[in-house]
């Protein structure tokens, strides 16, 4: 293998002959063999990067803090990056000190010396292109860092609500497949009151898109940046103008509607952003969690559970039980929930570990934010196509279910009262006989009322007239 030397503060180091990166980044590669993943395996944090490169040179060349010449090489290798080309250049493990330093040196290494190739020259002849002083004009790693998670988060946010509204679709369709399958509704296990089967996956419908619109309302929060606070938000190193005219580049490339913080020291300090995604990302995961709780629990059986549904059987459920299926799908599901609850403890405390004018703890949120979306993300997707879309219905057990349970008596208190209907319920457990035929016995209500009583119509929504004939 042939090597180049190249040189920092801290001496030299030889580096592969064919690598983009430079000596920055080598060290940064020796200094934190941690994860094993390298920020590659993360394309939309390494796109955000180069486009705010991009921008960056596009904002000094408009101000003339940049040669026009050097500035155009910048701008064709962060547009290589930013369609794909030279990820493997990106190798330094997602977790690392210095606040997200090792990433932007890497970004501006790849980036100097292909535009020296660019330009005619060799890689690490940096006299010519330099990634502090030219790639990283007028910027900080305490600005570009977290500007670039925030701008790759919200990507990727739109690809989670993508995948959770595919989900919400798939429950809406069910629930009017279901819409006319009448069951037991249960509240603590327990038998409650009758309701359809359609309105269960209508429910679970409904809480998706409701966290569709949260979810809508913390990637908001991402748009506003510190980008052109450098160190510390006082913008040092930069001219005047500069912080404007790099958000107009920056949506020029993203077509995202950035704005600048209007205070960038608070702005470079504060994490709250990325908490309040952490906190609706884990919002959805609980209730994701919740509905997989639920589908595991309405499929139970197939002889000695709730049977009301039948999940798609996926693959044999055991090495030693012949004919078991499991429930794979939603139990995967569930797991992902769990990873992206721990995933929110970590962020918090990250956040609330930053001190005075910089949180350091930057890159361990951005792991975590970027799992996170990541996994819900395809959880979402598996879940619908793998498990909701082929869900069928046992309406006869749902109905024989129904008719035997004790819940079905509420429907009677609107006409019969509360302690005869109650007295109903007591003599239908003690004798194992169903609250139909008992109501019938008593005497309290004949068989053409009881059936209009009973009338799904009458059962799962409010009664459209007032209640006569009431004997309370």
């Amino acid at each position: 293998m042939n090597y180049r030397k190249e040189q920092d503060s801290l001496g030299e180091m030889m580096i592969p002959a064919e690598a983009y990166y430079g000596i920055q980044t080598l060290r940064a590669k020796q200094n934190f063999p941690i994860t094993g993943v390298p920020i590659s395996r993360f394309p939309t944090l390494v796109r955000a990067l180069a486009a705010i490169k991009e921008a960056a040179a596009r904002a000094n060349a408009d101000l003339c803090e940049l040669d026009p010449g050097v500035a155009e090489a910048i701008i064709a290798a962060a547009r290589e990056i930013r369609d794909g080309k030279h990820l493997r250049q990106f190798i330094v493990d997602v977790i690392q000190g210095g606040a997200g330093t090792s990433c932007n040196m890497n970004a501006n290494e790849v980036i100097a010396n292909r535009a020296l190739e660019i330009l005619g020259h060799q890689r690490g002849e940096y006299r010519y292109c330099h990634p502090n002083n030219h790639v990283n004009l007028s910027q900080s790693t305490n600005d570009v860092y977290p500007t670039a998670l925030k701008i790759a988060a919200i990507w990727k946010i739109h690809s989670l609500l993508t995948a959770m509204g595919q989900l919400q679709d798939a429950f809406a369709i069910k629930s009017d497949e279901f819409r006319d399958i009448l069951k037991i509704g249960r509240t603590q296990l327990q038998d409650a009151v009758p309701m359809t089967l359609g309105q269960e996956f209508a429910a679970w419908s409904i809480t998706v898109s409701e966290d569709m619109e949260r979810l809508r309302e913390a990637a908001r929060l991402l748009h506003e940046m510190n980008l052109g606070a450098t160190a510390i938000g006082t913008g040092i190193n930069t001219r005047t103008g500069y912080a404007d005219q790099i958000r107009a580049r920056l949506i020029e490339i993203t077509g995202l509607s950035l704005r600048t913080a209007p205070n960038l020291v608070e702005a470079t300090s504060d994490a709250g952003a990325f908490v309040q995604l952490s906190g609706v990302l884990k919002r959805v995961a609980v209730k994701l969690s919740k509905i997989c709780n639920d589908l595991r629990l309405l499929s139970s059986g197939p002889r000695a559970g709730f049977n009301e549904i039948n999940l798609p059987a996926m693959q044999p459920g055991s090495s030693i039980m012949p004919g078991k299926v499991n429930p794979v799908i939603p139990e995967m599901v569930n797991q992902v929930c769990f990873q992206v609850i721990g995933n929110d403890v970590t962020i918090t405390m990250a956040a609330e570990g930053g001190q005075l004018e910089l949180n350091a703890f930057e890159p361990i949120i951005g792991l975590n934010i970027f799992e996170s979306l990541q996994i819900l993300t395809n959880a979402c997707t598996v879940l619908t196509s793998r498990c909701v879309a082929g869900i069928t219905a046992n309406a006869d057990h749902c109905r024989e279910l129904l008719d035997r349970s004790i819940g079905i008596v509420t429907a009677l208190v609107p006409h019969l009262g509360y302690e005869a209907a109650a007295d109903i319920a007591k003599k239908a457990l003690a004798t194992d006989r169903s609250v139909i035929e008992l109501a019938l016995e008593s005497g309290l209500i004949n068989e053409a009322q009881l059936t209009k009583i009973l009338d799904p119509r009458t059962m799962t929504q409010p009664l459209a007239v007032p209640v006569s004939g009431k004997n309370h």
